[in-house]
């Protein structure tokens, strides 16, 4: 459920950040992790990535619960709803709606969705992006946790902060990459 949840975020965030012409083109999620891929021209920057954990992070603290409404596909998308291009929707879609607008009105994310999901943005607990890549032309991949597989995550890599500055014998803060 928080996995799929943060993948609908992440989209907004993506679209946020790199522009509309973002798309979803695959995502895996799991009680671990999720994949989300998506269209894009090339790599992202470290300041991009930044950006869009902060603002999926910023969504998960809004702690609001998530919306849903069942409604025809015309309806859906004239009401703002992101579809999936080639995909097959019947004559009733649910609508999932996550989050408030950082900015303006509405809601964060609004997408047709018929999967599980959190009850509340807070129950994602923290985001962590821990990769970015290609996996095709004009398609990238973004790999994230969330909740306890995040704050683990994060403890590892404080513990080989911790190994270097103990090595070099100077304060973690002053280890650089």
């Amino acid at each position: 459920r928080a996995n799929h949840s943060a993948a609908h975020l992440v989209h907004a965030a993506l679209r946020n950040v790199l522009g509309p012409h973002v798309a979803q083109k695959g995502q895996l999620v799991d009680g671990e992790r999720m994949r989300f891929d998506f269209s894009h021209g090339g790599p992202l920057t470290p300041d991009e990535l930044e950006r869009i954990e902060a603002e999926v992070n910023q969504v998960v603290l809004q702690n609001i619960p998530a919306e849903t409404q069942e409604m025809t596909p015309e309806d859906a998308i004239a009401a703002g709803a992101i579809a999936l291009f080639g995909e097959k929707y019947g004559d009733t879609v649910r609508v999932l709606a996550l989050g408030r607008a950082l900015s303006g009105n509405g809601a964060y994310s609004v997408e047709l969705c018929g999967g599980t999901h959190v009850r509340r943005t807070g129950d994602v607990g923290l985001f962590k992006i821990v990769s970015e890549t290609g996996v095709a032309a004009g398609i990238r991949r973004i790999e994230a946790l969330t909740g306890e597989a995040a704050r683990r995550y994060l403890n590892d890599q404080a513990t080989v902060a911790k190994t270097l500055a103990e090595q070099f014998r100077t304060p973690v803060a002053e280890v650089q990459a």
